[in-house]
């Protein structure tokens, strides 16, 4: 494993949760059309996921497609849903050599038959893998997220009474995660909200937003995102 190059005692987070924003203004700003920002944005973004994981950052969960996302053009969503498909059908020989477990986060039911059914074998293909986690984030939404915790306790007549968040947290869609809760939240493109990413998973979560668009955020954003993180002071509530 790459150790990166951080001052003695820096603090990596054990999960790093990104949402990739700014292609299309990328693409705007450079007289490109909107593909071509979301193509060099899913550029950017594995280059910077592999360096994390390379540096011992064990879950990366990022958000590639949200549930509000369906109310872009049928075109933008169609480029968007093919690009996602094929980053993952390359990903795999890669994620299978270095012990990635893959888990989408999010609906099935929505998005074309054949992604649909291309998450579901790359989960059970990966499902064994330790070493690292990657969540994706497809027709996700954190309110969507916890109706749909409900209705899996609803369905199994779980008793809803005296049930703790521990328990709660077995029906969300990062159940049996060694690490379910994000330590460090990246958006780029200087937007400042997280948009309902993992609501219940992210109360604790340290903030860190980048004015850059994704296509031109670098490994070195990383870092310095990192080096902010460590020097953060978390008392999860307490002194």
């Amino acid at each position: 494993m790459n150790k990166p190059i951080f001052p003695p005692g820096t603090k990596l987070p054990n999960h790093l949760a990104i949402i990739p924003d700014g292609n299309r203004r990328w693409a705007r700003l450079h007289g490109f059309p909107t593909v071509k920002g979301h193509q060099k944005g899913f550029e950017a973004l594995l280059a910077i996921t592999k360096q994390a994981r390379k540096w011992g950052i064990h879950t990366v969960t990022i958000w590639v497609f949200s549930t509000e996302n369906w109310k872009r053009n049928k075109e933008e969503v169609s480029y968007l849903m093919k690009i996602e498909e094929e980053m993952l059908k390359k990903y795999l020989p890669e994620a299978q050599n270095e012990g990635v477990r893959i888990v989408h986060l999010g609906r099935k039911d929505r998005i074309p038959k054949s992604f649909a059914n291309m998450l579901t074998k790359i989960e059970k293909e990966t499902a064994a893998n330790t070493h690292y986690v990657l969540n994706i984030a497809v027709d996700y939404g954190g309110r969507d997220e916890i109706i749909r915790a409900i209705k899996k306790i609803q369905s199994l007549k779980s008793k809803v009474q005296g049930m703790t968040e521990e328990e709660f947290a077995n029906f969300l869609d990062t159940a049996d995660q060694p690490y379910p809760y994000p330590d460090l939240l990246i958006r780029t493109s200087g937007e400042m909200r997280t948009s309902g990413l993992l609501p219940w998973q992210m109360a604790y979560t340290e903030f860190y937003f980048i004015k850059k668009h994704l296509p031109d955020c670098t490994v070195e954003d990383l870092k310095k995102a990192i080096l902010e993180y460590s020097r953060r002071r978390r008392r999860f509530g307490g002194d």
